[in-house]
């Protein structure tokens, strides 16, 4: 399994060593492999030191730079089949031009990512306007309406009809009664006559909420002893007649 690890400043072992000989201003054609050797394997031992995971590309390049360090410490020079001397160097040379030729790509293509991405992304208006007038195109659509297409819409508008006069509605009726406003409507007529018959009070306003207003009302009115009630003859009648205290007062 290969790990890429990015070290901090260089994400490399050829950024490390371009870095390198742009500091020092080295010329890339000949670069003293002695001094850059030292200086990468320098950084590889702060690393360490630092506790910081090696990747293998570095570890490798300082392998080829000690290679080459060897290559040309020794008196015997290597010849091609032409008897021509090779440079050791030629090969990293090589490399190091390579990746540096991609580097400035990249930058470039980084750069054109990022003004591609602050574009406001624009569609393809005549394709647009097509398809819009093709789905509002009235004409085509008369030319292919038959009588089964004009039952079947008919049917969905009685349909939604329908739905609409079967909606169920909820109205909030406010009702005008209160049981503070009959217990004292009620106190107010005993006041005229000591002595009410509870059909009496029903008959005034015979409606089904009323009824229930006044007869809560009665209700409240004995917890609160302010009024009384006598059974009288017949099914289900009394007499409300007000308390001897409150009468006497």
């Amino acid at each position: 399994m290969k790990f890429e690890v990015k070290l901090p400043l260089f994400e490399g072992p050829f950024d490390l060593l371009l870095f390198f000989i742009q500091r020092d201003e080295l010329d890339i054609y000949d670069i003293p492999i002695s001094q850059i050797t030292d200086d990468f394997l320098d950084y590889i031992k702060h690393l360490e030191k630092m506790n910081v995971e090696v990747a293998s590309e570095f570890i490798l390049v300082a392998s080829t730079l000690m290679r080459i360090k060897a290559k040309m410490l020794l008196p015997r020079p290597v010849l091609d089949e032409e008897g021509n001397e090779i440079d050791p160097r030629e090969e990293l040379v090589r490399h190091l031009l390579e990746y540096k030729r991609y580097k400035s790509v990249i930058a470039e293509l980084v750069q054109l990512e990022s003004n591609r991405l602050d574009r406001e992304k624009r569609g393809n208006l005549a394709k647009e306007i097509r398809a819009l007038s093709e789905v509002s195109n009235v004409e085509a659509e008369l030319q292919n309406l038959d009588l089964f297409r004009i039952l079947k819409v008919y049917k969905k508008v009685l349909q939604r009809y329908e739905a609409e006069q079967n909606k169920v509605e909820h109205k909030v009726v406010q009702y005008p009664y209160t049981i503070s406003g009959q217990k004292t409507h009620i106190l107010d007529a005993l006041d005229k006559t000591p002595k009410m018959a509870f059909t009496e009070v029903m008959a005034e306003r015979p409606e089904k909420i009323a009824v229930i207003f006044n007869f809560l009302a009665i209700l409240e009115l004995l917890q609160m002893q302010l009024v009384q009630i006598t059974i009288g003859e017949g099914f289900n009648n009394f007499w409300i007649e007000k308390t001897q205290t409150v009468a006497a007062d």
